[in-house]
Order: structure tokens, then C-alpha cells, then sequence
């Protein structure tokens, strides 16, 4: 193996879904923007329609345009950054449902394409995408009566369930939409685990399909393994990388990798990550560099080929905690020089 091999265990992808699924007796859609959160929006979702899936989520009108080749006519495709100004073009096209998120959206929508479905996304706190409960109130029988398919809104602190904010969305969304016909959605992975009055009428888990926080009992779907490009004694004294970050106390082995920052490993992650050889832990050592990593391998008896970074021993937020950021950064960031397989389809 020349490069690294990005395996996606899509059996472990599909085994996810039907988990989160089974938490709530609502309807379970899945979101997959950024390309599949990075692991390939072809497979992903094909792997989670055939297990089910119907609805489907994207970031913006030109990915839903890609998810519709995938998954050809009836699957429902929402774009939560609405109807922005010339995507006209692409939803009709993909027949897509923006998520509409403001005054001059839902005008811009029924202008260009009366008629053509739409969602309603609403602001419960988060200040980041939706209709504030001002302008909802003002825009709210208009909006009915053009029959959204979903009326939804996103938690803040989802992943802290203790949080007050979750308490307070919740409130402040029936608060905005109790009575209305339309279903309703308001829970992400987080909010599918804080129980069933966050679940409404959809549910649309994202990284706790993809083996991600916080969704403890996730499977791992990304597994990534990197091959050994060479490995040397260094005396005590010696220093491994740039800028002399590792200097060893005593004899070492180390082994350099075929991997690094333009491959997606954020390089802060230095200092305290690891690989494993089998089963061996195997600490990270010197900085990391654009496309190599040292790797101690004092302790093992045989001289690995390859190394593995994500897997059943360690999981995209092994990896975010070292680097101080979130298994969604990890996991979007993995680069296009991998090998990639796709398994369990």
C-alpha cells in the first residue's frame, strides 16, 4: 500500500441509523452534507436509503443537486440554507426542498417557483439560521397556508443534555408551532438522545451516523490505516522533526508514516495522539508535517507495515480531543489522497 486506505464501513454506517431510529417512534431522515460528512455522499447515502431513509439533508442547493443523482426520483432533499438568490435553477431542477429561513426567502421562493414545495426553519435561540419568533408570527399564516412540508429548528447544546438552553428551545419551538398541521422536526443526533419530547414528527441524525459524539454506542464507520515508509534507531539525544519538538531520552525506534496536514491530520494533534499496530498503542512524536508523521515503535517486537489512526481502537473523537476540536472537523478534513474502500454495502 503506497498511500493510506480510508475504509467506510458502511454496515456500521446502516447499524447507526437504525439505532438512532429505533430511539424515537417519529420518522428518521439523516443529513449528509459535506459530501457525506467527508466519507463520500454517493455510498453513504445509498447505503442509508436502501436501509430506509427517505428524507435527506444538505447544507446547499448545489449538493442537494449531487444527492439527487445518487439517489435518482422520490427521496425528499432539504437544503437548510433555503432558497438563495439563483438557486432557483437547481431546485427545480433536483426538485429539492429549501428550508426557508427568512421573509425575503419565502418571497424569493414563491416568486420564482410558486407552487414548488418548501420547508420552514425557525430560530428558537441559536441565532444562526431561521425565522426569529417576531417574524414568524408576521409571516405565519401565509406560510401555513402554502402547506411547508417541515416546520423544524436546531438545538444549541444538544450534546450537553443538563444544558437549560435545550429546555428553553424546547419551549420556545412549541411555543412557535403548537397547533400548526405541518410536521414538525427538531432533534439532531443530541437531540434524539435528550428523549422523546425533542423528537416530533422527524427526527435527522448527522455525526452519530458516522460514529461520532454524542451518541456513545455509535459503531465505527471511518477506519484509517497509513503505511510505514520506514523506520531507524535514534540515539538519546536525537531529536525527531521540525523545530527539534521531540528529543529522545533514551534509544528509540521510530517509524515515519506516509501521512500528515495535507492529508487532513490536523497538526495541533501532535503531542498527544497515537496510532496502534495491532493492538499496540503507539505514540505520535516530533511535529506534524505535510506528509509524514514519527511514530515510537520502541516497544513493539516486529516492525508494522502499516499503522491504523481511526478504527475500533480509536474514533474520530479520540482524535478531535487531541487536537482540541470536534470529530466533525476530523472527519470532513479527511484529504483526497486516500485510498478509499467502501465495505458492508
Amino acid at each position: 500500500m503506497a498511500v493510506p486506505l480510508l475504509t467506510v464501513d458502511l454496515s456500521a454506517l446502516r447499524q447507526n441509523w437504525r439505532a438512532l431510529a429505533a430511539l424515537s417512534e417519529t420518522e428518521t431522515a439523516a443529513v449528509v452534507k459535506a459530501d457525506g460528512y467527508g466519507l463520500g455522499v454517493g455510498p453513504v447515502a445509498t447505503a442509508l436509503a436502501r436501509e430506509g431513509a427517505r428524507r435527506f439533508f444538505v447544507a446547499v442547493a448545489e449538493e442537494g443537486v449531487t444527492l439527487r443523482k445518487v439517489l435518482g426520483a422520490g427521496p425528499e432533499i432539504y437544503v437548510f440554507s433555503g432558497h438563495m438568490d439563483g438557486d432557483a435553477d437547481h431546485i427545480r431542477a433536483a426538485t429539492l426542498t429549501p428550508m426557508i429561513n427568512s421573509i425575503d426567502q419565502m418571497l424569493r421562493h414563491v416568486e420564482a417557483l410558486p407552487g414548488h414545495p418548501f420547508g420552514i426553519q425557525l430560530d428558537t435561540g441559536m441565532n444562526r439560521l431561521g425565522m426569529e419568533p417576531g417574524e414568524w408570527a408576521a409571516l405565519r399564516d401565509i406560510a401555513l397556508a402554502q402547506n411547508p412540508t417541515l416546520v423544524m429548528s436546531h438545538l444549541a447544546c444538544a450534546d450537553e443534555p443538563e444544558h437549560g438552553m435545550n429546555a428553553f428551545q424546547l419551549q420556545t419551538f412549541r411555543d412557535m408551532t403548537d397547533g400548526i398541521d405541518a410536521p414538525r422536526g427538531l432533534a439532531a443526533t443530541g437531540g434524539i438522545l435528550l428523549g422523546r419530547n425533542y423528537h416530533f414528527d422527524l427526527t435527522r441524525p448527522g455525526i452519530g451516523l458516522y460514529g461520532g459524539r454524542p451518541f456513545a454506542d455509535a459503531a465505527p464507520v471511518a477506519h484509517l490505516d497509513i503505511p510505514v515508509i520506514q523506520v531507524r534507531d535514534v540515539a538519546a539525544g536525537e531529536s525527531v522533526g521540525y523545530g527539534n519538538s521531540w528529543v529522545a531520552r533514551t534509544p528509540a525506534r521510530i517509524a515515519t508514516i506516509a501521512a500528515g496536514y495535507a492529508d487532513g491530520i490536523i497538526r495541533a494533534m501532535g503531542p498527544k495522539a497515537h496510532v496502534f499496530a495491532g493492538d499496540a498503542r503507539c505514540k505520535i512524536v516530533g511535529r506534524v508535517s505535510m506528509d509524514l508523521i514519527g511514530v515510537d515503535v520502541t516497544h513493539l517486537d516486529d516492525q508494522p507495515e502499516t499503522v491504523s489512526l481511526l478504527g475500533h481502537h480509536q474514533g474520530v473523537d479520540d482524535l478531535a480531543d487531541a487536537a482540541g476540536t470536534i470529530g466533525y472537523e476530523i472527519l470532513t478534513s479527511l484529504g483526497a489522497r486516500y485510498a478509499r474502500r467502501y465495505s458492508g454495502g
